[in-house]
């Protein structure tokens, strides 16, 4: 089947290597590339990488909704579209460009966690399942009728959310082959409105922790901006980012934010028990763990930890 893939970061990969291996992809569409890392060089995406080195025409439109580009794609032929994180909307005249349809690969059980970030908030909710959903996209943001879902994948207690993308990815290029095979004999299904939930795309300030919450939810937000942006907070010898984290005894042990003791390892009290960071980030420096930062840090006795007050977009 001739497809038109539409995919930007590394989670889309698995679904292009499996279409590359079993249909004909006939162009490739994503972002533009994008200044990155500290000398802020133009960087292609995952995906245009991988499409380049396979031989693929590559289209890297700033808006879709410019008029030229629904000719352009038509010109291309596809009998369908299959579109994976690409990270803008496609406007109907866009996706009524494919014979078949324009088909979408979401990492969530739709309609709970529509959006862009369905993996990081699923975790930063707390949520112990997630899955894989394909639908026939239309104009809304993850609104269209569902075609295929995976089974419930469990989330791990520990697990980040660059860890369970990771599984997602594999899993979403599965399913999407599946459904590719049968998309002459499957029946649309309107998605329950009144149930979806919301995964709008993370900013910065997801990350900054409050320690006047809940361990547990503290845990997840630490777990859920993992890789990006990373949950932030700040004491008197600056700012660290904690990457990896557990909870830790129970009850009222210290003021929140304050250092403290929890047999005989030291912790950061929250409203209830205690942070325990195992991987952390002081600014400008590498990741270490936990202990290696507190020897070098020097925190005194009763140092406090709060959220950060400046809030980054």
């Amino acid at each position: 089947m001739k497809v038109l893939f539409y995919g930007t970061p590394e989670f889309a990969l698995p679904t292009l290597d499996a279409l590359l291996r079993r249909h004909e992809v006939v162009a490739v569409v994503t972002q533009p590339d994008r200044p990155a890392h500290r000398g802020q060089r133009l960087t292609p995406p995952p995906v245009k990488a991988r499409a380049t080195a396979a031989g693929l025409p590559v289209l890297q439109p700033a808006r879709l909704r410019e008029p030229e580009w629904p000719a352009r794609l038509r010109a291309l032929a596809p009998a369908v579209a299959v579109v994976v994180a690409f990270g803008q909307i496609l406007p109907k005249a866009v996706l009524d460009v494919p014979a078949r349809g324009s088909i979408n690969v979401h990492a969530s059980l739709l309609p709970r966690y529509r959006g862009a970030a369905p993996v990081a908030r699923a975790i930063m909710r707390g949520e112990t399942v997630t899955g894989i959903t394909t639908f026939k996209m239309d104009e809304g943001m993850d609104t269209g009728p569902i075609l295929l879902q995976s089974d419930p994948v469990p989330i791990g207690p520990e697990e980040t959310a660059g860890e369970l993308a990771a599984r997602l990815a594999v899993l979403g290029a599965e399913v999407l082959i599946d459904t590719l095979a049968r998309l002459d004999t499957l029946t649309p299904v309107p998605q329950r409105h009144a149930e979806a939930t919301s995964a709008p795309r993370l900013k910065r300030s997801d990350g900054y922790l409050d320690w006047d919450r809940p361990a547990s939810q503290l845990v997840n937000v630490i777990r859920g901006c993992n890789p990006w942006p990373g949950a932030l907070t700040t004491s008197g010898v600056g700012r660290l980012t904690i990457w990896r984290a557990t909870v830790v005894g129970s009850g009222h042990l210290n003021p929140p934010g304050m250092l403290g003791h929890h047999e005989g390892r030291v912790v950061i009290s929250a409203a209830d028990g205690a942070v325990l960071p195992i991987e952390v980030q002081p600014e400008n420096k590498r990741r270490m763990p936990w202990a290696e930062y507190l020897r070098g840090a020097r925190l005194a006795a009763g140092a406090r930890f709060l959220r950060p007050a400046f809030l980054e977009p």
